[in-house]
């Protein structure tokens, strides 16, 4: 799919991000899969989702867009951090590759430019670029990457770690860069949500406030714990 096809597809609407780690109760291609036809009844135009198995087995039952990636190891540049990990998901299926572009080091050493563009010229899938900083959005951008979206905002020792969305880092993004800007990271609510779009996001994707229930039931067992 062409980035200009997926942008169009999902402006002003919501992306549901469908996984599940290997520590969690719902962890497993099947279970995602069916979460997946579940965000689609719902409403939702394009799915975010990690690993080959879970993107295969989604792919099977939903025509939906998909975005692409995988994690590999838990700390770090772990968000399709080497080419054969944007490889394995191409291969099975993912329409846009989701990767981390900070400005950290890589496991194999290679540069996110480097990724980038190797990405760009063997798989011809365009990219999405997770940031945590204004700098590495731009960065990316002057890589090539179709859209951004600030998804590792508090999770780099470049940014703050919040309990929300980073709102203001969003809104840089927005005026700053010249693609298409995509909502992302701790949205809990649909208030937040439009809020998002209000700003001038291109669109909005949502995970744990809809696909985690482990995650919903802590939140909500901090919120009455504080009483």
């Amino acid at each position: 799919m062409r980035a200009d096809a997926f942008l169009a597809a999902v402006k002003g609407k919501l992306i549901v991000s469908c996984q599940a780690l290997e520590d969690e109760p719902l962890h497993g291609a099947e279970v995602m899969a069916k979460m997946a036809v579940a965000a689609k009844i719902g409403g939702a135009e394009a799915i975010r989702a990690n690993g080959p198995a879970d993107i295969r087995a989604i792919k099977a039952v939903v025509d939906l867009p998909m975005i692409g990636l995988y994690k590999q190891g838990d700390s770090g540049v772990y968000i399709t951090p080497t080419f054969d990990a944007a490889a394995e998901i191409a291969e099975a299926g993912a329409d846009v590759i989701a990767l981390d572009c900070t400005d950290r080091p890589r496991p194999d050493g290679t540069s996110a430019g480097n990724l980038l563009e190797r990405v760009h010229r063997e798989l011809k899938r365009p990219t999405f670029a997770d940031v945590s900083t204004l700098d590495e959005a731009k960065a990316a951008v002057d890589m090539g990457v179709a859209m951004v979206a600030p998804t590792l905002s508090g999770y780099s020792e470049n940014s703050t770690a919040q309990a929300g969305p980073d709102f203001e880092l969003l809104a840089k993004m927005i005026d700053a860069l010249s693609i298409a800007v995509i909502a992302e990271g701790r949205i809990h609510t649909p208030e937040q949500a439009r809020r998002a779009l209000d700003m001038g996001a291109w669109a909005v994707v949502v995970g744990s406030a809809i696909t985690r229930p482990r995650t919903i039931a802590t939140r909500f067992v901090q919120a009455l714990d504080t009483f």
